[in-house]
């Protein structure tokens, strides 16, 4: 159980990464580099970051569920 909960928090944290570079800067630097080419492509559609918004959110929630079981079932 705790192999498992601690395998989706290393891809939560991982997509969490991922996620928050792709998001569009507002100055640049790394969202820019990594994400540049995507947000150029679909720049004036606000429905990409809105989805993008979401998944964030979601994949935090999920984040922060594992922490939550992980502190619980290593609890001495």
């Amino acid at each position: 159980m705790e192999l498992g909960i601690s395998i989706a928090l290393i891809l939560a944290s991982l997509l969490m990464i991922l996620l928050v570079l792709m998001h569009k800067g507002k100055g640049g630097g790394l969202s820019d580099m990594f994400g540049g080419g995507f947000s150029s492509n679909f720049g004036g559609s606000s429905v990409v970051e809105r989805n993008l918004d979401r998944l964030t959110v979601i994949t935090g929630i999920v984040w922060l569920v594992c922490i939550i079981a992980l502190g619980l079932l290593l609890r001495p």
